[in-house]
């Protein structure tokens, strides 16, 4: 493998020309320049990023840790954040944490080991992780985290305004009429620690409502759970009016289980749903959505990480950055006035 080393004297320069023509190419004449990437071509070059990293304590390299890469949320998010850190000269690696902390903490480890310059996280449920957020924090690592952050974080957060996006879908569907309304999953704080579930009892209660015990069951935010959800609350001698899925991905499983008993949306049921998914708008009807605007929240995530990166590369205080986003309401004609 061709050092950088060999890169000089297959150009005819020093090595620290070479290394000046990677890193701070304008400083060199175009000429000089010209050589040195024609030495780099010829002798298949790569600069070692490991070796760099150990030399200066971390590399130009981006952690992100979303909670499952399949969804069109986390796509879209890994999307914008993979462009916009490209733009800047950072390399992006992706790990999945299944919104589990314990899988979390083990992609942690690796990212820790590969000194990552900056960590943008999708925290999980389970026990925090902060403890080991912080020791990469003080060894350099800038943290943001994004969608969900743990209880007690002093980190900077990217979120939507869950409670405001959670109090306008129930004041939806209450001014529609109805007033059996489940949310799919219910707070807990080890499997479902999130804002929208502990948001939705209180949204119901400033409605002048209560959700019922036999609603409130505890999930994780996947398809599978949200499909098993859906046939138990439709099974209830007083089965909800209307179900309000607080994810995508448990929308999908939501339909899915209202199409397999049979039960016409919205005539039967009304579905409401966060995440304006593809598939959302493709089926008949579409499907009523709170919208997130992932690539602004995205962009935002990316700029404040890179701030913060160049903040401790001089050893300035890092400013601590909580941005929240309006989700925006799309009614499209899966819900309706429930029969009386």
């Amino acid at each position: 493998m061709a050092t950088i080393h060999d890169v000089a004297k297959h150009a005819g320069v020093s090595a620290t020309t070479a290394k000046r023509a990677i890193r701070q190419p304008k400083l060199l004449a175009p000429q000089t320049l010209e050589r040195v990437r024609r030495a780099i071509e010829e002798l298949h070059y790569e600069p070692d990023q490991l070796a760099s990293a150990l030399r200066s304590g971390q590399n130009n390299t981006i952690g992100l840790v979303v909670g499952s890469i399949v969804e069109p949320f986390f796509a879209q998010l890994t999307r914008t954040i993979g462009r916009a850190t490209r733009e800047k000269g950072y390399t992006l690696i992706i790990a999945d944490s299944e919104y589990d902390a314990e899988l979390e903490l083990q992609q942690l480890k690796r990212f820790y080991g590969n000194r990552v310059g900056g960590l943008i996280i999708r925290s999980g449920y389970g026990e925090s992780n902060l403890e080991y957020l912080l020791r990469m924090q003080q060894r350099g690592t800038a943290i943001v985290e994004v969608d969900h952050f743990y209880p007690g974080s002093s980190f900077s957060h990217v979120m939507l305004d869950n409670e405001k996006g959670v109090i306008a879908g129930v004041e939806y569907l209450v001014n529609l009429g109805h007033k059996r309304i489940a949310a799919l999953g219910t707070y807990d704080p080890i499997i479902l620690s999130d804002e929208r579930s502990q948001a939705f009892p209180k949204a119901m209660q400033a409605a002048g409502l209560s959700v019922p015990q036999a609603y409130q069951r505890v999930i994780r935010p996947t398809q599978e759970e949200a499909y098993q959800l859906t046939h138990y609350l439709m099974s209830l001698d007083k089965a909800p009016t209307a179900i309000f899925a607080l994810t995508g991905n448990e929308a999908i499983g939501a339909f899915r289980a209202l199409r397999e008993l049979g039960l016409k949306i919205p005539q039967d049921i009304s579905l409401l749903s966060f995440d304006n998914y593809p598939w959302t708008s493709l089926v008949e009807p579409p499907i009523d959505v709170i919208e997130q605007p992932t690539e602004d929240m995205g962009l935002a995530t990316v700029e404040i990480v890179l701030a913060a990166i160049e903040k401790q590369a001089k050893n300035e205080p890092v400013e601590i950055i909580r941005k929240r986003f309006p989700g925006r309401l799309i009614k499209r004609g899966s819900c309706a006035a429930p029969r009386s």
